[in-house]
């Protein structure tokens, strides 16, 4: 009896996950299927998720140790070479953090500041906008602006889009990075493995948040010192980020384009 394409497909990927041992289930879905099992999956409740960046408490050392925390789990390669480097979280000097908005009288200590620089899952993204594939996305149930590797073909027009430089091209395939800079490479069989010619980004560890845990960068920095990086419900007047707005004076990256940041900076 013959198999219609559905079912070839079906007992191919099955033969396929079974022939590579055990490879992640992600490195093998077909386009759209990172997308629907990301949305498919029970999330905390939330309605606008929200990060509050304490700048009173924020140091290099924990921002490097959040930067690694995160690259570990999501499998960001190191090539050794800025030209080609994909990052999901970086520090970033004051200006170029917040372009425009600093002045000639301005102290010494913000100007040679660093400060934890993410993508800041917009209420109103216009990397969604200008995607043709719909290979990113923002979340309605909470947000979170989403990538979904299998369904991007490269034309980068959500980096162009982009006015906080959050996305990163995989000019060269990520699984092929220098041994010596990716000891571990991959880290975690857990997360998917992007491809050569993809763009990728933050996505506010979503697969975490599904689970009930803290993105990695508020579970490290908490870690080290406590509330130096807050996370909860912008929706909810009585969230911890709601607190912290409400009794600090924050801003926020280059509010005056529109597109809404959520992701806030106590000063």
């Amino acid at each position: 009896m013959g198999i219609d394409r559905r079912e070839f497909l079906k007992i191919a990927g099955l033969s396929a996950m079974m022939g590579l041992g055990g490879k992640a289930a992600f490195d093998l879905l077909v386009p759209g299927e990172v997308e629907a099992s990301l949305k498919d999956t029970p999330l905390t409740q939330a309605k606008r998720w929200g990060m509050v960046v304490d700048m009173d408490k924020m140091n290099d050392e924990i921002m490097d140790r959040c930067v690694e925390a995160c690259h570990r789990i999501h499998n960001v390669p190191d090539w050794g070479d800025p030209k080609v480097e994909i990052k999901w979280i970086w520090k970033e000097t004051y200006e170029h953090t917040f372009a425009g908005q600093g002045h000639d009288y301005q102290g010494e200590e913000f100007k040679e500041r660093n400060f934890l620089i993410l993508c800041n899952h917009c209420d109103n993204p216009a990397c969604c906008r200008v995607c043709p594939t719909k290979a990113t996305w923002k979340r309605e149930k909470d947000g979170v602006v989403m990538m979904d590797p299998h369904r991007c073909i490269g034309c980068r027009f959500c980096m162009a889009a982009c006015p906080f430089g959050a996305r990163s091209f995989n000019w060269g395939d990520p699984r092929k990075a220098p041994e010596e800079l990716n000891t571990q490479f991959p880290t975690n069989r857990d997360y998917p493995t992007r491809t050569k010619g993809v763009v990728e980004k933050c996505n506010l560890c979503a697969e975490r948040i599904a689970k009930g845990q803290f993105p990695a960068c508020v579970e490290t920095a908490n870690e080290i010192l406590k509330d130096s990086l807050v996370f909860g419900d912008l929706e909810d007047p009585g969230s911890n980020v709601r607190k912290l707005l409400r009794s600090r004076y924050a801003i926020r990256r280059k509010p005056e384009l529109g597109t809404g940041p959520n992701i806030y900076y106590v000063v």
